[in-house]
């Protein structure tokens, strides 16, 4: 077999590069075509790389920790026969220390000595996460962690990317380290303030905590540590206001009980709630489309496609949301198929990078762990997330030719949070009472 390099593959238009997480296999091992190679990492979602072909890995081109850019070749795999001896690792050494290659603004590597500002916190005050790539450049370009903060991203929530950081560097104001850190990940442009400006509050810090005796300190894994970071920051970005609507979905139980057996024998799928749910907030949003923006600075994005994130548990008890790309182009059954598919590869963890990027609207759908309403966290950088609850019999006057009545319903609270920069209590409100307007107005009759 002649020798072949692995390149890292591509994992969705808005990926470009990913951190090599762990080696699964060492110089001189024998691999199986599609057996596992490396674990890496995007700000979105782990993955693994896997070999094309089987042979033995002749060496290993990049370290694990290292940034590496899609295409980019990583391993070479061939016959044991003539295999080249494993190549130092390429650090070159001068008499004050260690070079680091990073990407110039021309596209190319150039060397560049650890700067003044020392090593660059992963996560900044505001929340926001900055990647390894990102981390190296401020490092090398003495960068400080109050400058990272205030340039804009335009990355997914406000993240700074490798463009942004070097877009900044030419603009960068003499002295441009000094100054207090932002509170929030509000966009200010990389220009030097003005006394105009609009003073800032100091964040405060983390209270102490008090651990006793017999306490088990747990380490919070990579992606809690994602998660945790992005609620954070979705708190400090946008004022949450959330309202509620208890909605009667007799109609649509009775209906769904009714088909569900011929829609599995007919289709392969499962019938569930959740695609007439996304269903429903998807015909709101073409309503009223004001939901389905994003902030950018003081300016309001509104977004031309629809697609919805869905909250999913995984089996570890974190949190991923994959999404359904252009969500009003799809019909019950297609609708169906999608949610089941992200579903069970969120469970298995083998969702791709670029289908948990690019939602511009999520639901939650708390009622899966029996819970009855909820005040979830907006998702961002969009600006509405709902929360869907259990659906249970309740008593409930009805009205009828004949006068009110008490009769058994099946009813459920709907919880509509959003950012109260751009959405105002009429639009919300409004909002979550059309999609329980749709739900109610379920037809028993309704195909598929």
């Amino acid at each position: 077999m002649s020798q072949i390099d692995i390149l890292l593959p591509k994992m969705g238009e808005s990926v470009a590069e990913a951190t090599i997480i762990k080696w699964l296999k060492n110089e001189g091992d024998r691999v199986e075509a599609d057996e596992p190679l490396v674990e890496i990492a995007t700000d979105k979602v782990d993955s693994e790389v896997p070999a094309p072909e089987a042979g033995i890995v002749l060496k290993r081109l990049v370290n694990e920790g290292d940034v590496v850019k899609v295409g980019q070749p990583i391993a070479q795999i061939g016959s044991a026969v003539g295999a080249a001896a494993p190549a130092p690792v390429t650090t070159a050494a001068t008499g004050v220390g260690a070079q680091t290659l990073i990407p110039s603004g021309n596209g190319r590597s150039a060397p560049a000595s650890v700067g003044p500002s020392g090593p660059v916190e992963r996560n900044g005050p505001s929340g926001k996460f900055y990647s390894p790539l990102v981390r190296n450049i401020a490092q090398s370009e003495g960068v400080s962690l109050q400058e990272l903060e205030a340039i804009a991203g335009s990355g997914q929530g406000g993240r700074v990317t490798k463009k942004d950081i070097l877009d900044y560097l030419p603009n960068r104001a003499p002295g441009a380290t000094a100054g207090p850190l932002p509170a929030t990940n509000a966009p200010i442009s990389p220009v030097a303030t003005t006394a105009a400006t609009a003073p800032v509050a100091t964040p405060q810090a983390a209270p102490t905590v008090a651990t006793s005796p017999g306490d088990e300190l747990i380490e919070m894994d990579r992606m809690r540590k994602l998660i945790a970071d992005h609620m954070v920051m979705s708190k400090r970005t946008s004022p949450h206001v959330t309202s509620f609507v208890e909605a009667d979905v007799t109609n649509l139980w009775l209906w769904r009980e009714r088909i569900k057996k011929a829609f599995e024998q007919r289709e392969g799928e499962k019938l569930t709630f959740t695609p007439v749910f996304i269903m429903a907030i998807v015909q709101a949003i073409k309503e009223m489309p004001m939901v389905n923006v994003q902030v950018d600075g003081y300016t309001i994005i509104k977004k031309r496609d629809i697609n919805i994130g869905m909250a999913a548990a995984m089996p570890n008890g974190n949190l991923i949301v994959p999404v359904i790309k252009n969500a009003d182009q799809l019909n019950l059954v297609g609708m169906a198929r999608k949610v089941n598919d992200l579903a069970n590869r969120a469970r298995l963890g083998k969702l791709l990078p670029d289908e948990i990027s690019g939602g511009t609207y999520t639901v939650t759908n708390v009622g899966t762990f029996g819970n009855v309403l909820g005040t979830p966290v907006i998702n961002q950088p969009q600006v509405a997330i709902m929360a869907t609850g259990a659906i249970r019999k309740k008593p409930a006057v009805i009205e009828t030719p004949q006068g009110d009545m008490i009769a058994i319903r099946h009813q459920m609270f709907l919880s509509h949070s959003y950012d109260h920069r751009v959405v105002d209590g009429a639009l919300g409100g409004r909002f979550v009472r059309r999609v329980a307007d749709i739900l109610e107005a379920w037809s028993m009759d309704q195909g598929y």
